[in-house]
C-alpha cells in the first residue's frame, strides 16, 4: 500500500529564521507562507506562534513575519541587557526589520502588534520613524502606561492604583528569589501568589464567558500540580513587571512621527486600556481611523477569534 503521508510545500513549513544583532544575540523570527511580507508582535506572555490560527488562511498571498520577543516563546532562554525592556525590543525590531526588508527586496511592509508588542511600535516609532513600515494595526494598547493630570488612559485606567500595588507587592516577595534557578525551588506560598496574579491579569484581559472559562481551565493549578509546575518565564516577567512600574513610558511624543495609515482596532470591553482614551490617540493621527469590536476586552483575538482574523484580513488588503 502507498504511503499516503507528503511533505507540505515549503511556503506551508513554519520554518525559524535566526537574525542576529549589533551585539551578538541571535533572535529567533518565525516565518511561514508565501507573498508579501508582513510582520506581526506579541503581547507580554504570547508565543509568536499563538497567531498561526489566525494567519493560516492568508499564508497564500503573505508571507508573515512572527518575531519572537527576548524572555518569551522560541526566545525565553535569551536574557534581557536592558532595565528597559520597551526600549531593548524596540532595538530588536529595528535590526529584524533592517533584515527583512533587505532579504525581501522591499522598502516597507505592513506591521500589527498587539498589546507589549504595539507598546514596542510606539517605542520604535518614536525613535526610529515610520520609514520601514507601510501601515500600522494598533490592537487594544495606549502610548501611555502610567496615568497622568492630562492622561487618565493608561494601564487598567481608574484602577490602576489598585493594580499596581498588587504588582509592586509579587514583585517585591519574588526580588530575594531573583537568582533561583527553577521555579519549583521558590517557596509553595509564593508559587501560589505568582500564579495567582498571573491568572487576575489574564481574567482582566478578556471579557466574554467561554473566554473566561478557558483561562480559568488553562491556568488553574492544583497543590499537587502548582508543586511541579516548571514556569520557565517567571523572572523575566517579574523583570518586565518591574519596569513597567518604574518606567513612565508615554510615547505621545512620537505621535508627530507617525504619518502612514493607521488602524486602531479596539475592545469596547477592555479593561486595560479604556476604549475612550485609544480613541483620543487615534484622532491625534494624520491618518487613523478605530475599529471597536463591542463584546471585546484586551484579547481581542481570544473574545473576538473570528472578527480578528477578518480585521487582519481587511487591514493587509487596504
Amino acid at each position: 500500500m502507498k504511503n499516503l503521508l507528503f511533505s507540505l510545500p515549503a511556503s506551508y513549513q513554519l520554518r525559524t529564521v535566526d537574525i542576529k544583532t549589533a551585539e551578538g544575540t541571535v533572535l529567533p523570527v518565525s516565518v511561514i507562507g508565501n507573498g508579501k511580507p508582513v510582520m506581526m508582535m506579541h503581547a507580554y506572555g504570547m508565543d509568536a506562534r499563538e497567531f498561526l490560527p489566525f494567519i493560516l488562511p492568508l499564508m497564500g498571498k503573505y508571507e508573515f513575519y512572527l518575531p519572537h520577543f527576548r524572555g518569551f516563546g522560541a526566545a525565553k532562554n535569551i536574557e534581557l541587557t536592558q532595565f528597559d525592556f520597551v526600549h531593548q525590543y524596540a532595538d530588536d525590531i529595528d535590526t529584524v526589520i533592517e533584515h527583512i526588508c533587505l532579504r525581501r527586496h522591499v522598502e516597507s511592509l505592513p506591521v500589527a502588534a498587539i498589546s507589549m508588542g504595539a507598546l514596542v511600535m510606539w517605542s520604535y516609532f518614536e525613535r526610529f520613524g515610520t520609514a520601514r513600515f507601510s501601515r500600522y494595526l494598533n490592537i487594544d494598547q495606549s502610548p501611555v502606561i502610567h496615568n497622568q493630570p492630562d492622561w487618565q488612559g493608561g494601564l487598567f485606567g481608574d484602577r490602576q492604583k489598585e493594580m499596581f500595588a498588587v504588582f509592586q507587592e509579587i514583585v517585591d516577595r519574588t526580588l530575594p528569589y531573583a537568582h533561583v534557578e527553577h521555579f519549583t525551588h521558590l517557596p509553595f506560598s509564593l508559587k501560589r501568589r505568582v500564579t495567582d496574579v498571573e491568572r487576575l491579569f489574564s481574567l482582566l484581559s478578556v471579557s466574554r464567558p467561554r473566554s473566561k472559562a478557558v483561562v480559568q481551565a488553562l491556568t488553574h493549578q492544583n497543590d499537587h500540580k502548582l508543586a511541579f509546575y516548571n514556569h520557565q518565564t517567571w523572572q523575566h516577567k517579574m523583570r518586565c513587571l518591574q519596569a513597567y512600574l518604574a518606567i513612565p513610558y508615554d510615547f505621545r511624543a512620537g505621535i508627530e512621527n507617525v504619518s502612514i495609515p493607521v488602524v486602531s482596532l479596539i475592545g469596547g470591553q477592555s479593561k486595560l486600556y479604556d476604549p475612550n482614551w485609544q480613541q483620543e490617540i487615534t484622532r491625534m493621527l494624520p491618518k487613523a481611523r478605530d475599529v471597536i469590536l463591542p463584546r471585546s476586552g484586551h484579547a481581542v483575538p481570544m473574545d473576538e477569534p473570528w472578527q480578528f482574523h477578518k480585521m487582519l484580513k481587511e487591514f493587509l488588503q487596504d
